[in-house]
């Protein structure tokens, strides 16, 4: 059967965003002198730049689609319920919706098929595309999108049938990358993942699948001589070799830009910074958690994948110690395996990382399936055996019964309010409880000279006990190795008791 679902799939998504606008906006004072965020700069640019319905000048005739160049405008939305409940197929339109709304596109209707598996031919069926055509052509949609992967067959056969663009959700989500990233490290892994999705979708338009000849000059053509009689390469060929190239060239670039990270990474290593990782479902609020933990200022939109590229802050535990927090890119359900590839050496900063923040979206209306399709990618990357912190945010927006169930569903977690702040404080608490903690116990007496050694050890250890010796400064103090050897010549030994400690001043 063939249920339309009409705008259901978009109407909740913008009346949240409606709200969440509306608690955000604020009007200044005359003399209040306001400090804008790099992330408030690249939000002003992003939403100065939006499409104006009505006046495109684009080409109509499908023939000429260029799929690393998406400009959605009026679209439909297709997809096939094949397992799970009726709530679950809804959900997974509805998260289309959202995303066809980010990449810049109306959303006027959306069409579920219930299935036991997609049509190989034609993804919903052959009768049903033509229900879907006769949609396309009341709507005057000039786009479709299917939530599933398509293979170039059915691709080819849906615009061949229905007359308009066809998109699947892997494309949809590349366009959308392709949008926001913004670091040149972030360009060219989108521009990977969106040329190894096209290389097996190539087709040839009208005259370009003609055959170039075999040679030149005189007896071109079918004559080109000795060793050249015979067709040539078609221009299809043509473009494959090329994108096959290019692909070997950005892989390059990519594992050039990966060496930079990876040092950065050791020299933080070498200094013993803990690092925490904040992952979690797309739009669940990490860049805002990351704003409230550091003050980062990094972009914050009510959109899907508004970041794309990692951020990492340094932050302090309560005892002094230095820990970084890197914001990572979101996860989707059904994560396109390009992007996990060409991102792989971003999602190493969560798999080298020593506790995972994992974010959830509190307002969702499918938690536990955003949580598992998180824990699904983290696995991909080597991250799922890494100590976790689960995080329920947007609590502010979440109803009570819902908060009730979600603590029986996970007791452990922290819930929180990125937007106004409640809960931060109890997040810190339990980041630092979580944090690794030095191997070496170290008693020191540390001449007031070394005053830069001492701060080194408040920075990187857990200064346990202090006290001020005609000598030197008594340090009792957890450390890592690399400190530890640094320390040895100032051991205090056994030679300081604790009732000694206590009457030099603790």
């Amino acid at each position: 059967m063939l249920m339309r679902t009409g705008n259901a799939p978009t109407k909740d998504i913008t009346d949240r965003s409606r709200g969440l606008r509306e608690q955000e906006t604020f009007l200044p004072y005359e003399d209040d002198e306001l400090e804008a965020t790099t992330g408030e700069y690249e939000l002003s640019e992003r939403q100065a730049l939006r499409r104006v319905p009505g006046l495109s000048t684009e080409l109509t005739d499908i023939t000429e689609v260029e799929y690393r160049q998406l400009r959605l405008e009026r679209v439909v939305l297709v997809g096939v319920w094949t397992e799970g409940t009726q709530d679950d197929a809804d959900n997974s339109l509805t998260e289309l919706a959202a995303l066809a709304e980010t990449a810049g596109s109306q959303v006027l209707e959306g069409l579920i098929q219930r299935r036991n598996r997609p049509d190989p031919a034609t993804y919903i069926g052959r009768g049903k595309v033509d229900d879907l055509g006769a949609v396309v052509l009341a709507t005057g949609a000039d786009t479709v999108i299917c939530d599933g992967e398509l293979s170039p067959s059915q691709l080819r056969n849906l615009e061949q049938r229905t007359k308009v663009k066809v998109v699947d959700r892997t494309a949809l989500i590349l366009d959308i990358f392709a949008q926001h990233a913004k670091s040149r490290e972030g360009k060219a892994q989108v521009e990977l993942a969106q040329l190894e999705y096209l290389l097996p979708r190539l087709r040839g338009w009208g005259e370009t699948l003609s055959r170039q000849t075999g040679g030149s000059g005189r007896g071109g053509g079918a004559g080109g001589g000795v060793g050249l009689r015979g067709p040539g390469e078609t221009k299809l060929e043509t473009d494959r070799r090329r994108i096959r190239h290019r692909i070997a060239r950005l892989r390059r670039e990519i594992k050039s830009m990966t060496t930079v990270r990876q040092t950065k990474r050791a020299r933080r290593s070498r200094n013993a910074v803990p690092a925490v990782a904040i992952a979690g479902y797309t739009n669940a609020g990490k860049s805002s958690l990351l704003n409230r933990l550091t003050g980062a200022g990094v972009l914050v939109e009510n959109a899907l994948f508004a970041t794309l590229d990692p951020t990492t802050r340094r932050a302090t535990t309560s005892d002094g110690r230095l820990y970084t927090l890197s914001d990572t890119v979101g996860f989707v359900r059904h994560l396109p395996h390009q992007i996990v590839e060409a991102f792989r050496s971003t999602l190493e900063e969560v798999a080298d990382a020593d506790l995972v923040v994992h974010v959830v979206d509190g307002t969702h209306p499918d938690p536990e399936e955003q949580v598992r399709a998180v824990r699904e990618v983290l696995a991909e990357v080597g991250a799922d055996r890494l100590p976790e912190l689960l995080v329920v945010n947007k609590t502010d927006a979440t109803d009570e019964e819902t908060l009730l169930r979600l603590k029986r569903l996970w007791p452990e977690a922290v819930l929180v309010s990125a937007h106004n702040g409640r809960g931060i404080d109890g997040l810190r608490e339990a980041i630092e409880k979580r944090l690794p903690r030095p191997a070496v116990e170290v008693r020191a007496v540390l001449p007031y000279d070394r005053g830069d050694l001492v701060a080194r050890v408040h920075r990187q250890g857990e200064v346990l006990s202090t006290a001020h010796l005609p000598e030197g400064t008594l340090l009792h103090v957890r450390v890592g190795q690399a400190l530890a050897a640094e320390l040895a010549p100032y051991r205090a030994g056994d030679r300081l008791t604790s009732d000694e400690r206590v009457g030099a001043g603790r």
